[in-house]
């Protein structure tokens, strides 16, 4: 490009000038050269930074055999579908705002795409850092509270509702707070989702599905959901299932008052099902023996506990936001939950997903090679199925009046409550074995545990599950239940793990029957982080492609209905 713009320039020089132009010419093209290459370079990379962010996810097809299906059930799947795309729509303003001017800010198509990933501009795997130029600090609050409220103003205002799952606060014509119930503020939508539910439950022909469509339909138009929490409750035979809601307060991380809005569309595995019946009979017997004083465990466990197995085909809102969820523990209302009990759902399918595009591989990294043997499945399986039923042990109020636990921990109740889930799930699993109601050898349980800490913290520190995880890690290290080797992979110290889980166990429900703030607090500034190392080791995963969590190819085409 430059000879053929300087060579009629060069012809009539002296040689010796001619030389000097020639070489003069070239020092300034390769100049240009490397001017514009550093360019593209910056372009690369700058495009790369959310190619990468990109690679953290897997596609996986949710899908599911249909077949077996009625011609009705395949309707109230494709009704059920449609009704849980407006949890997309809710959850969006919850988690941001207007997700419109979002995408009116972003340019490119890997950043629109990373965006509806994540419901915002906000990585959920990388500590809600932001990825939109111009885009600050996610709010601990997320689009529940005004972004100029202060936690001292909050406490001060006399508001009868501003602790409701169900309400936003906003400023008044004054600046005032204010609350506004979520079907004030969703009135169109809600008006759609109550009448798709109405519509599934006139296809239904189970009865106890029927009812509890038509009851959180009217519960989507007056933010009352507890009749529908007690129907959904007493549904035992309908193949079909719908999660569908403002359930979880884990967006809220201000307070951890605020339900998110999602949905999860399923498909029940009978034989699966089956399988997990008989477990659900020993939860009183393992409340009675957990390892903390008696005064940390007074509540009355029934063994009621419905314990079933997924196929799930569709999930929007909370639920779908960064990593997936892959067992649910409902309802969360205490009331419901001391008098039917609560129900665990499984998602098989999405688990096996994880188990293999994430756990099986990052093992072949991290563990050490003698103990690769003990990842199965149905360890994983298991150590999921009991995390969830975990959370209906020990103790929902506290010992000393400071009201429910939830009250008296606030912001940090929920990455306790995780905490509390994991270790005691475990427990659960040890004493099952030693009952032998579980045979696998222990080492399964015991290395998929730990291996799957390592799948967990890669979602990062800052949601209530990943301080969960990182305490969990931390403490356990701590212990000395497992060590890191200098090639870089992890041993299990099978004689030690026990004295940790129980050790944790007592620590997180004492500290739950206290109420005490201050010391969980600590406990999560402390144990709730990721080392120097530990990240390093997290890092090379990401190098050698593996990813952090799947992300669904999922609908009515891929279901083909």
């Amino acid at each position: 490009m430059y000879q053929s713009i300087n060579d009629q320039q060069v012809l009539h020089k002296t040689p010796t000038m001619k030389k000097l132009s020639i070489l003069l010419l070239t020092v300034l093209a390769f100049a240009n050269c490397k001017n514009e290459n550093a360019n593209n370079v910056e372009n690369v990379e700058e495009k790369t930074v959310i190619e990468k962010k990109l690679e953290k996810y897997t596609d996986f097809t949710l899908t599911a055999d249909v077949s077996k299906l009625t011609e009705s059930e395949r309707e109230i799947i494709t009704v059920l579908i449609e009704a849980a795309d407006v949890m997309n729509e809710m959850f969006w303003y919850e988690a941001y705002g207007e997700k419109s001017e979002l995408m009116d800010l972003t340019e490119d198509e890997a950043s629109k795409r990373f965006a509806t990933y994540n419901y915002g501009p906000w990585d959920r795997l990388d500590g809600n850092s932001s990825f939109v130029e111009g885009i600050g600090e996610k709010p601990a609050g997320a689009n529940y509270y005004p972004a100029d409220m202060t936690k001292e103003e909050f406490e001060a205002s006399v508001l009868a509702e501003k602790k409701s799952l169900y309400t936003f606060l906003r400023r008044d014509e004054k600046g005032e707070l204010m609350t506004i119930w979520y079907h004030e503020m969703f009135p169109k939508k809600v008006k759609k989702v109550s009448e798709l539910l109405l519509k599934a439950a006139n296809l239904s022909e189970d009865e106890g599905f029927k009812k509890y469509l038509t009851l959180r339909a009217e519960a989507f138009l007056t933010d009352d959901y507890l009749k529908s929490d007690y129907a959904w409750m007493a549904m035992k035979t309908n193949p079909l299932e719908v999660v569908i809601g403002p359930i979880e307060t884990y967006e809220d991380q201000l307070y951890g008052y605020k339900a998110a809005h999602e949905a999860y569309v399923l498909i029940k595995d009978l034989e699966w099902s089956k399988r997990l019946e008989k477990y659900a009979a020993f939860l009183p017997e393992l409340q009675t023996n957990l390892p903390v004083d008696n005064a940390y465990k007074q509540d009355k466990i029934g063994s009621d506990v419905d314990l079933n197995a997924y196929d799930v085909v569709y999930y929007a809102g909370d639920c779908n936001a960064g990593s997936k969820t892959i067992a649910i523990n409902l309802p969360n209302d205490i009331r419901v939950q001391a008098r039917s009990g609560s129900r665990r759902l499984q998602l098989k399918n999405a688990m096996k997903a994880k188990f293999d595009k994430i756990l099986v591989p990052l093992s072949e990294v991290l563990i050490d090679e003698n103990q690769k043997q003990y990842i199965t499945f149905d360890a994983f399986f298991a150590n999921t199925m009991f995390h969830e039923v975990a959370h209906g042990l020990g103790i929902k109020k506290t010992i000393n009046g400071k009201g429910s636990v939830t009250d008296a921990l606030k912001e940090h109740a929920s990455a306790l409550e995780e905490g509390k889930a994991d270790v005691l799930g475990l427990y659960m699993i040890s004493q099952l074995h030693k009952k032998g109601e579980l045979t696998n050898d222990i080492k399964e349980y015991y290395t998929t545990f730990i291996a799957s800490i390592f799948r967990s913290v890669r979602f990062g520190a800052s949601s209530a599950h990943g301080k969960a995880n990182m305490i969990r890690f931390n403490y356990f290290l701590e212990k000395e239940a497992f060590a890191r080797n200098e090639n870089g992979t992890y041993t299990i110290n099978y004689d030690k793990m026990e004295e940790a889980m129980n050790s944790l166990s007592k620590l997180i429900l004492t500290l739950q029957g206290d109420g005490d703030y201050e010391a969980v607090a600590q406990l999560v500034a402390n144990k709730g982080i990721i080392s120097a190392t530990l990240q390093a080791d997290l890092d090379g995963l990401q190098e050698k492609g593996i990813p952090v969590d799947v992300v669904f190819e999922q609908g009515l085409e891929v279901l083909g209905l």
